[in-house]
Formats: C-alpha cells, sequence, structure tokens
C-alpha cells in the first residue's frame, strides 16, 4: 500500500481533493495497484512557519 505525503501550505480544499486524484491516478496506471490501495496525505503549513528564498512565506 503506498502511502505519499505533500507538504505545502494551505490550498483551497477542491484543489487538495484534485491534487489527490491526480497523485493516486498516477499510481494505478504506472504501479497496476487499485486506488483503494494508495493514501494521500496532506501536510499544510501556515504561511507564517516557513520561508522560500530567504523571505517568510507570508510576506509574499
Amino acid at each position: 500500500m503506498p502511502a505519499v505525503t505533500i507538504q505545502q501550505g494551505p490550498r483551497d480544499v477542491e484543489l487538495k481533493r484534485k491534487l489527490i486524484e491526480k497523485v493516486t491516478d498516477a499510481f494505478v496506471e504506472i504501479y497496476r495497484i487499485p486506488a483503494e490501495t494508495v493514501m494521500v496525505f496532506i501536510e499544510e503549513t501556515p504561511t507564517d512557519s516557513f520561508g522560500v528564498g530567504g523571505k517568510l512565506a507570508a510576506d509574499k
């Protein structure tokens, strides 16, 4: 049973639905396994808790 963890900043729930669907589809296509065996976890970090390019993400 594959388990995928995606770390990101906050996103809209509809975007997360689409992302989980596409990641699952990729495993189904490439590994030829049932979709029910693919677990996708999304870990969201608030934008005031990480930085990119030397800047706090909340400041962008």
